[in-house]
């Protein structure tokens, strides 16, 4: 959580600084592209000042309300974020263009656009590689979306996604202003505050799409998930493995439960050492692992056939 909070703060200042001088540029040029683009560097801003919100409280302790912690604290901060970008920076922004089209305004002092566009596209640069290096942690040998869409830590895709939507949005803004320059023609300029907009927009559906999921409760990874089973079905008095659920309750709190079948002849002494030994072996595999529940098959269940009550789960 610490590497992806360095891609946050990088992104909060870059972001608060390239703010200031597109607003200033806007000022002084009239553009509409550069007061969309200065809208998007501000929510940007806020936008990482709620994410690192959201990991402050994720890693709030576990209390009587809250028995498996406050991790879903982050994917909820998460999905504001999300509604965030779409409505203000890519609704507002997306409405400056429109109104830009239906009252043009010629571009002054385009130099002041140039300048700021050029120096926001070198500060973004800088984000966005610091960004992606934090990613390619995660990533490892994944493809992007594949990574995206199975991490866990929504910080390391965020900032991924705000930081390449600046860098586009930068483009669509250097593009239209240098049309409407060269050709006197405002419309390029208000057309290009709409693509901004809707750039935005797309952002934050992926983002909002990607936090429902963690919101509503994924479990580990497939992969994980089988290695688990194997792990608890190499126990020696483990004839199979019933049922494995698993649920993430942030990127480093993760629910277990499993319904094990011993082999006929364990005694209870014998069931209690295996689980114990399995526990402290799934933790020591995978650490964010924080809650384990075990049901076993009652011995009663395997010499009758008869379903018998569960014995009590051991956390």
């Amino acid at each position: 959580m610490a590497e992806s909070n360095k891609a946050i703060y990088a992104a909060i200042v870059g972001n608060l600084a390239i703010a200031a001088t597109k607003f200033t540029a806007a000022a002084f040029t009239g553009s509409s592209a550069m007061l969309s683009e200065g809208i998007h560097s501000l929510v940007d801003t806020g936008n990482g000042g709620l994410l690192l919100l959201g990991v402050k409280r994720s890693q709030k302790p576990p209390d009587d309300h809250h028995p498996f912690g406050h991790g879903k604290e982050l994917y909820f901060w998460t999905l504001i974020v999300a509604v965030l970008i779409f409505g203000i920076g890519g609704g507002v922004s997306a409405y400056e263009g429109i109104l830009h089209l239906l009252h043009p305004a010629e571009i002054k002092n385009v130099l002041w656009s140039y300048s700021v566009l050029g120096l926001s596209l070198i500060f973004e640069g800088i984000s966005l590689a610091i960004a992606w290096n934090e990613f390619k942690q995660v990533k490892r040998r994944r493809g992007i979306w594949e990574a995206i869409h199975t991490s866990k830590d929504p910080t390391t895709f965020t900032v991924l996604f705000e930081d390449s939507a600046a860098i586009l949005g930068l483009l669509a803004a250097l593009i239209g202003v240098s049309l409407s320059h060269w050709t006197g023609n405002p419309v390029y300029d208000g057309g290009a505050s709409i693509v901004i907009g809707l750039l935005l927009a797309t952002v934050a559906m992926l983002l909002i799409y990607e936090s429902k999921g963690l919101l509503v409760g994924e479990g580990m990874e497939a992969g994980e998930v089988a290695k688990l089973r194997e792990l608890a079905q190499s126990e020696s008095g483990v004839e199979s493995v019933s049922r494995l659920a698993s649920m993430h309750f942030g990127p480093n709190t993760v629910l277990l439960a499993m319904e094990l079948k011993f082999r006929p002849g364990q005694t209870l002494r014998q069931i209690e050492n295996t689980i114990d030994g399995l526990q402290k072996k799934v933790r020591e595999c995978r650490p964010e692992v924080k809650h384990i529940f075990i049901e076993v098959e009652s011995l009663k269940e395997r010499s009758t056939g008869a379903r018998a009550a569960p014995e009590a789960a051991l956390p």
